[in-house]
């Protein structure tokens, strides 16, 4: 499904947290969003989710409004936000049970609902653990059900708010690649938001570059890279110079450039002094 923002404004009291957004988001494509801390980011997100109200312009999917959360959306947040009390086979089919879902639902929809939970239990490797109570699971593994659960509902778009922030660096190479090959089965529409980088560049189409104070898009980098990712591409020239490109852009936009300056000036000052 095809996103627009346009001239989307956010105000918390007086201050703006998203400033004057345009942003337009292809059906399939998979889009990351970086930026300093309080770019706005989660934000935009949660925004596009439904779970923000925007102050002015228009936030629309397929030329309609979005006016709160639908079925159409799901969202993959950083904390797992599982249900301690269900088991991991629960906790995927949990969307299945709200009224949105099962209002004239037929006996053919609940089989095919049925096949599609243990087709995400075999995709995300969870198979063995579907008996299992989330607290039973590693970090990783608990991320694989809250994607599986977000997947559950056959959503055209999938709004993910850095969901491998917590995880070893090993265990997010492993959900990297996993993220994409559910991207190409599923053709969705993804917007991930994240603070790393490389991060970005790996998952996404195109990077999106946000800068704080206030919250804005200040610019759009499209991935020197073919569609089908493979973890070795990181070493490519193409993949470096946009990571240093990206790197060097949020220095300058947060202000973190004239801090490093500033720190090089006072040790340079220092130096003087003890030699002198």
């Amino acid at each position: 499904m095809k996103i627009e923002c346009k001239n989307v404004w956010k105000f918390f009291g007086e201050a703006a947290a998203l400033n004057d957004v345009n942003l337009g988001i292809a059906d399939n494509e998979f889009i990351t969003l970086v930026g300093a801390s309080g770019c706005g980011k989660s934000t935009l997100l949660r925004t596009l989710a439904g779970l923000e109200t925007h102050s002015r312009g228009d936030v629309l999917v397929d030329g309609r409004p979005i006016t709160g959360p639908g079925q159409d959306r799901a969202m993959v947040f950083q904390h797992y936000s599982l249900y301690p009390w269900l088991r991991v086979a629960e906790n995927i089919r949990f969307c299945r049970q709200l009224n949105a879902h099962t209002a004239g639902r037929s006996s053919g929809d609940v089989e095919a609902a049925s096949g599609r939970a243990d087709a995400l239990l075999q995709l995300m490797g969870l198979t063995a653990s579907a008996s299992a109570f989330p607290n039973q699971l590693s970090g990783g593994m608990q991320q694989r059900v809250a994607i599986a659960r977000a997947l559950m509902g056959k959503p055209q778009i999938l709004l993910m708010d850095e969901p491998f922030g917590a995880l070893d660096a090993q265990t997010r190479e492993v959900m990297h690649d996993l993220i994409l090959h559910v991207h190409h089965l599923e053709r969705s529409t993804i917007v991930f938001v994240t603070h790393d980088v490389e991060e970005a560049i790996y998952l996404g189409h195109r990077v999106v570059l946000m800068a704080p104070r206030p919250g804005r898009i200040d610019s759009i980098y499209d991935v020197p890279l073919p569609a089908r990712r493979q973890q070795d591409m990181k070493l490519a020239p193409e993949f470096l110079r946009l990571k240093r490109q990206l790197l060097d852009r949020i220095r300058e936009t947060s202000g973190m450039k004239t801090d490093l300056e500033q720190l090089q000036r006072l040790s340079h000052a220092a130096d003087e002094r003890t030699s002198s």
